[in-house]
């Protein structure tokens, strides 16, 4: 087995590693004055299995084209199978054509992955679930619900209710509900253009209950601060909790969730993030479960259990 880093979030792939007991393998990674990137693996892999990992971050289209080259790399210097593990699976929001003339970009990226060699790709809550299908080689979709679970369980919290920020993830939202205990309420909102959201109704009882919004992830933060908005006005307990697996925190994202001062913002270390950027924020970590994941493969074991409360 040979585990290698791309290079948007090395530190994650070397807490995997600490749990495998084993050492990253090496890898050169360049970027050139013109942009392109250059790759070249630095030690034998011939007849291995080898595990990348990347996710996508604040510049995807960087960490695509890494990726898709050290993949090929990895084929070419006849590796006998590529894992690639991809905790933030890039361009999920465009996963079908939602106006004239789109693409359908999230499909798009399941084929280039192929094309560049992949034999397998791990992913972590992927925006919807449709996606798992863009893929013709075997595709895991994991769940971090059980560690949100696991941490929330033990804060006790009064009156909890889980709020999905719309209708889309209301089904996730209510099995999360349902393992932690609480009720569940559902945000109706529009968007009048992307990266903007409008709250227009809160569908169930929420009124001095303990609100924890769960969400895939973070990006702008525009909807937690219109989500917060809306659920004050409706009487609920002040300390406002978020969960999201995946903290993207673009533009404005950290400067707003600072200003909203939630009581707690909860995310995983799918993506690099510091825990001082946001005040009261706390850092769940996936390494345990995706190294986890890695074993079950390598030994041929099932990974079922990953799957969370999916």
């Amino acid at each position: 087995m040979h585990l290698f880093a791309g290079s948007s979030h090395p530190a994650l792939a070397k807490a995997i590693a600490k749990e495998l007991g084993i050492e990253l393998g090496a890898v050169t990674l360049k970027k050139f004055s013109c942009g392109e990137r250059y790759v070249r693996y630095e030690e034998s892999m011939r007849g291995q299995d080898v595990y990348i990992l990347q996710t996508s971050g604040i510049t995807p289209d960087d960490a695509l084209i890494e990726l898709f080259l050290m993949i090929q790399a990895a084929k070419l210097a006849f590796a006998r199978s590529v894992h690639v593990i991809l905790p933030n699976y890039p361009y999920a929001r465009q996963d079908r054509v939602s106006q004239w003339r789109e693409p359908i970009s999230a499909k798009l990226i399941a084929h280039l992955l192929e094309e560049s060699g992949a034999d397998h790709i791990m992913t972590i809550n992927l925006h919807s679930d449709q996606i798992q299908g863009f893929f013709s080689v075997p595709a895991d979709a994991l769940d971090t619900s059980h560690i949100f679970i696991e941490y929330l369980k033990e804060k006790n919290l009064p009156n909890p209710v889980i709020v999905s920020p719309d209708i889309g993830g209301a089904k996730i939202a209510k099995k999360f509900a349902d393992s932690l205990g609480a009720d569940l309420a559902i945000l109706h909102k529009s968007r009048p253009s992307h990266n903007k959201a409008e709250i227009l109704e809160v569908v169930g009882e929420v009124e001095g209950k303990t609100c924890i919004i769960f969400d895939d992830m973070i990006d702008t933060a525009g909807t937690l601060l219109t989500a917060q908005k809306a659920l004050l006005k409706r009487g609920v307990n002040k300390n406002i909790y978020v969960a999201a697996t995946h903290p993207i925190f673009s533009g404005a994202a950290i400067s707003r969730l600072n200003k909203a001062n939630f009581k707690e913002v909860i995310v995983t270390d799918t993506m690099p993030v510091k825990k001082s950027a946001v005040k009261g924020m706390k850092i769940l970590s996936v390494a345990p479960m995706i190294a986890q994941v890695i074993k079950n493969v390598d030994e041929g074991s099932s990974v079922t259990q990953m799957y969370g409360t999916k």
